[in-house]
C-alpha cells in the first residue's frame, strides 16, 4: 500500500530534465564548478585557521567543535536536498544554499566568542551540503547520462583542487592579515555565484502552489533523521576527549540516536509519501553495494585529509607549508584521474572497470602508507599518496554515475543526495574512530610522565620544554599513533574493493519506471494506429485500379493484361 502511494507520488513529480546546447552548458557548468570550489575551500581551508581562531576566541579546549558542528549539519541536511529540489525546483534550492553560505561566512568573520563561531559553522555546513548535492543534481538535469561521466569528472577535479588550495589561501590570510579575512573573502564570492546562477541556470520547476508543495515535505522523516544524526554524531565525535565513553550521557545519546534512525527507516518505508531515502533502493544489491562504498570511502578519505598532515607535522616535524605541499601529489592525481575516468566513461559507455581500478589503486596506496616512519624519504611519500589520489579520482564521481545508471530518471536527484548523506556519515564516523585509535595508541606509547599529551593529539609540545632524552620517545609515539590510523584504513578501503564484485555494469542505459514504460507503450500504440491508417489509405487509393482489373477479367481473356496494368 505504502509502496504504491510512494510510486504514485513520484510519478506526479515534474520532470526537470532540460538538456542544454553545448555553448550554454559550458557556461552553466563553469558556474556550478566555481560554486562547488568555493564550498570546499570553505570546508577544508578552516583547518589551518583553527589554532588562530581558538586563541582569539578563547576556545582552545573546544575548537574541534568548529569542524564537528559543520560536519554534523552537513550530514543532517544532505539527505533532505534531493526531495526539496524535486518539490520546489533545483534552481531555488541551489540559490538558497549559496545565500546561506554567504551569510554564514560573513557571520563567522564577525563572531565574538567560540559558541557563536560554532553555530555559524553549522550554518555553513548546511549550505555546503546543499551546494554539493545541487551542483551534481543540476548536472544530471542538463547533461545526458552518456555524457555525465565527463562532466562529473571535471566537478571531481574542482573538488580535489579546492581541498588543497583552501589551506594555502587560509594560511596566506593568517600570515598577512587575519583569520576573519578568509571568511570575508568567501562571502562575496558566494554572492557573485548567486547572481551568476540566477541568470544562467534554467528554471525548470513546476508552477504550483507553495502551500501545496509544503505538504509534500517528509516532516516526520526530517525530525527522526535529525535527532538520530545529532544524538549519534555528537557522542561519537566527542567520545574519549570531551565525553567519557561509558558515561550515562553518552550511552543515553547513542541509544536515543540509534532508535531515532530505526524510526526514520520505518517512516521512509511505511509512512512518507515522498521519502527522502526510498526503501526501494535497498532491494537493488548494486545500489546497496554503492551505498556501502560511499560510506567507507567517506570515512577513509576524511581520515587521510585530517591525519596525513598530522603525520607530516608531528611525526616528521615539517612545517604546515611543507605538509600542504606533500598533500599536493594526492590532490593533483585525484584531479587528473577524475577527468580521465570521466572521459573514459563517456566514450566507452562503461564504468565498472573504472571503479575496480580506482578501488584497487586506493587499496594499494593505503597498504603502502604502512611504510611511513620517521625516516621515509619525501619522494617515496609523494609517490604513495599520488597512487592513493589516483584511486580517489577514479571512485568519487564514477560511483555517482553508477548510482544514476541503476535508478530511474525520477529518482536521480534523491539518489544523489542519499549518496552524499552516506558519504558524510561515513566521514563523521571515520574521523571519530580514527581519532579514538590515534589517542589510544598515543597514550600507550608515550614515555612515562608524558601520558597527559594524549589529551591533545593534534600538536606536539615545544621541543625546548622537553628533555632531549624524552623527545625521541614522544616523536616515536606520534609516529606509532599515525601508523595505527593508517592501518585502520586498509581493511575499510579493502571492503570497498571487494564490494565491486556486487556491481554489475549494464552500460549507461538507466532502468525505466512505470510512467516511462507506460509512455513508451502509448507511443507504440499510436505508431501502430498511424501505420494502420496509412495502410488503409493506400488500400483505398488502389481500389479503383483493382476494380478495373476485375472488370477486364470479367470480359474474358484480359487477365494477363489487367495484371500488367496493375
Amino acid at each position: 500500500m505504502a509502496g504504491n502511494r510512494q510510486q504514485a507520488a513520484e510519478k506526479a513529480l515534474h520532470d526537470q530534465t532540460n538538456i542544454l546546447p553545448r555553448g550554454r552548458l559550458l557556461v552553466v557548468f563553469a558556474g556550478l564548478a566555481i560554486s562547488l570550489f568555493i564550498s570546499f575551500v570553505d570546508q577544508n581551508g578552516i583547518t589551518v585557521t583553527l589554532p588562530s581562531i581558538a586563541e582569539d576566541l578563547n576556545g582552545k579546549d573546544t575548537i574541534s567543535w568548529a569542524g564537528t558542528s559543520s560536519l554534523i549539519a552537513n550530514t543532517m541536511f544532505s539527505v533532505l536536498y534531493g526531495r526539496l529540489s524535486d518539490i520546489f525546483g533545483r534552481k531555488i534550492v541551489y540559490l538558497c544554499a549559496l545565500a546561506l553560505l554567504c551569510i554564514a561566512d560573513l557571520l563567522c568573520g564577525l563572531s565574538q566568542n567560540a559558541a557563536m563561531f560554532y553555530v555559524f559553522r553549522g550554518l555553513a555546513g548546511v549550505a555546503g551540503g546543499g551546494i554539493s548535492s545541487l551542483a551534481m543534481i543540476i548536472v544530471s538535469d542538463v547533461v545526458t547520462l552518456e555524457q555525465r561521466g565527463k562532466y562529473q569528472g571535471i566537478l571531481g577535479a574542482a573538488l580535489g583542487i579546492a581541498n588543497v588550495v583552501g589551506p594555502f589561501i587560509a594560511a596566506a590570510f593568517i600570515l598577512r592579515a587575519t583569520w576573519r579575512g578568509f571568511f570575508w573573502m568567501l562571502a562575496p564570492l558566494a554572492a557573485c555565484s548567486i547572481v551568476v546562477g540566477y541568470f544562467l541556470i534554467p528554471d525548470t520547476a513546476a508552477k504550483g502552489s507553495f502551500r501545496t508543495n509544503l505538504k509534500k515535505i517528509d516532516y516526520f522523516g526530517i525530525i527522526a533523521s535529525s535527532i538520530g544524526i545529532i544524538f549519534l554524531l555528537i557522542p561519537i565525535s566527542g567520545g574519549g576527549s570531551y565525553f567519557v565513553w561509558d558515561s550515562p550521557m553518552v550511552i543515553s545519546m547513542l541509544v536515543i540516536g540509534g532508535l531515532s534512525l530505526i524510526t526514520f527507516f520505518f517512516i521512509e518505508w511505511k509512512i512518507a509519501v515522498l521519502p527522502m531515502l526510498p526503501m526501494e533502493f535497498f532491494k537493488n544489491k548494486v545500489i546497496v553495494a554503492l551505498f556501502l562504498q560511499s560510506f567507507l570511502l567517506g570515512a577513509v578519505y576524511q581520515a587521510y585529509l585530517y591525519y596525513l598532515p598530522l603525520y607530516y607535522q608531528n611525526a616528521r616535524g615539517w612545517s604546515p607549508i611543507v605538509s600542504a605541499a606533500l598533500t599536493c601529489p594526492m590532490v593533483a592525481c585525484q584531479s587528473i584521474s577524475s577527468v580521465l575516468s570521466g572521459q573514459y566513461i563517456s566514450r566507452q559507455k562503461r564504468y565498472g572497470e573504472v571503479i575496480w581500478f580506482g578501488f584497487g589503486m586506493w587499496t594499494l596506496g593505503a597498504g603502502l602508507t604502512l611504510l611511513f616512519n620517521t625516516s621515509t624519504h619525501p619522494a617515496a611519500i609523494a609517490v604513495i599518496v599520488a597512487i592513493t589520489g589516483t584511486g580517489v579520482g577514479c571512485t568519487f564521481q564514477p560511483t555517482l554515475v553508477a548510482f544514476q545508471a541503476h535508478c530511474t530518471k525520477r529518482q536521480r536527484a534523491v539518489v544523489i543526495s542519499d549518496r552524499n548523506f552516506f558519504r558524510c556519515m561515513g566521514g563523521a564516523c571515520g574521523l571519530a574512530i580514527s581519532g579514538a585509535v590515534l589517542q589510544a595508541t598515543l597514550r600507550s606509547h608515550l614515555p612515562a610522565g608524558y601520558k597527559n599529551l594524549s589529551d591533545s593529539t593534534y600538536s606536539l609540545p615545544s621541543q625546548s620544554s622537553v628533555p632531549e632524552a624524552a623527545w625521541g620517545g614522544i616523536v616515536d609515539a606520534y609516529t606509532a599513533a599515525s601508523k595505527a590510523v593508517f592501518i585502520l584504513q586498509v581493511p575499510l578501503i579493502g571492503v570497498c574493493f571487494l564490494a565491486c564484485l556486487l556491481i554489475r555494469d549494464h552500460g549507461l542505459e538507466r532502468p525505466k519506471d512505470a510512467a516511462e514504460l507506460e509512455e513508451e507503450r502509448r507511443r507504440e500504440i499510436e505508431a501502430r494506429e498511424k501505420s494502420a491508417d496509412s495502410s488503409e489509405t493506400t488500400s483505398q487509393v488502389l481500389t479503383p485500379e483493382r476494380r478495373s482489373v476485375e472488370r477486364e477479367d470479367g470480359n474474358g481473356g484480359g487477365n494477363e493484361k489487367g495484371r500488367e496494368e496493375v
